[in-house]
């Protein structure tokens, strides 16, 4: 496994992490306890050190497995979860507000069975909190050592600057793959100058970039991977297996699986600290895992650089 050292901090987090949306039992599919505490496991014993969950993920039933998951390896792991989304279903509202988080900050502690969270995220930006009032929360959590370290996810780069007058920002956590890439327009050059680290979700763009969809599938409004809707329908689909296509010939030429191409090429950007990849199975936590020692050549990540669809 590799690790990258985020910036000013002391997190020295694998390259690969271990994202548990799908301990949620609801959009990704069933799941049982066991094979998820397994998945964790393996995945640490693969050499996986970051752990990523948020409380809206099964309403509370990730962080309630992982919690059980790292009972006796707290210190062989760097726990990231989330704040502010409340409700449920179709009626699930974006909360930044200090009432609320005040409140979310001690279920989680107590549902991961933790004394501090290593990472704590933002998850949605809220238009009606004032980003400062957030921030200045947040600080205070971290005064009293329920936190360590704060980051964001999906903020663009104007909320950024504004939160980082108030408050160190350890990781900003956006969408990137090789089919999704807006955040080298201006975020990922913001982050390298300021010093904070992307990590990545939807590494392989909701599984197309594993090379598994043949044709082109259909998900009912309820499965998680229609969040990747744009991938998976008509012309995209097609431009996306072009992409897929080409992902074979390079990963056959490296000899490594299709999806550890598509990850390769993530983890090799400047800034990039790690790219979160969602596993249900211990074979599959291992198998991801596996991508960090492998590795493309130069000219490789080039010719992925400059593939457009």
């Amino acid at each position: 496994m590799k690790y990258k050292k985020i910036p000013n901090t002391d997190l020295n987090i694998s390259v690969i992490s271990l994202g548990t949306w799908a301990f949620s039992n609801d959009v990704w599919g069933k799941v049982n306890e066991k094979d998820c505490i397994d998945t964790v496991l393996s995945a640490i014993d693969c050499g996986i050190n970051l752990i990523d969950t948020a409380p809206i993920y099964g309403y509370g039933l990730s962080e309630k497995i992982v919690g059980k998951a790292i009972k006796g390896k707290r210190d062989k792991v760097i726990l990231a979860t989330k704040c502010g989304l409340k409700g449920r279903g179709k009626d699930i509202q974006i909360d930044l507000s200090p009432d609320f988080l005040k409140q979310e900050i001690e279920q989680s502690l107590k549902r991961l069975d933790v004394d501090y969270i290593d990472l704590y995220q933002c998850h949605w930006p809220d238009k009606n909190t004032p980003i400062q009032d957030t921030m200045v929360f947040m600080l205070k959590l971290k005064k009293e050592g329920k936190i360590k370290h704060i980051g964001l996810s999906n903020y663009t780069k104007d909320m950024l600057e504004e939160a980082l007058k108030y408050a160190d920002i350890a990781t900003l956590q956006m969408q990137y793959s090789l089919l999704e890439r807006a955040i080298e327009k201006d975020i990922l050059p913001f982050c390298r100058q300021r010093g904070i680290s992307i990590i990545t979700y939807g590494s392989l763009a909701g599984g197309i970039l594993s090379g598994k969809y043949l044709s082109e599938p259909k998900f009912q409004k309820s499965d998680a991977r229609s969040f990747f809707y744009k991938f998976y329908s008509g012309d995209n689909f097609k431009k996306a297996s072009k992409v897929v296509d080409i992902l074979k010939e390079i990963s056959s030429k490296a000899k490594i699986p299709i999806a550890q191409a598509a990850l390769n090429w993530i983890y090799s950007k400047d800034g990039i600290a790690s790219a979160i990849v969602g596993a249900k199975t211990k074979e599959q936590a291992c198998a991801n895992a596996a991508s960090a020692d492998s590795g493309l050549s130069g000219e490789d990540i080039s010719r992925l650089n400059d593939l457009k669809w």
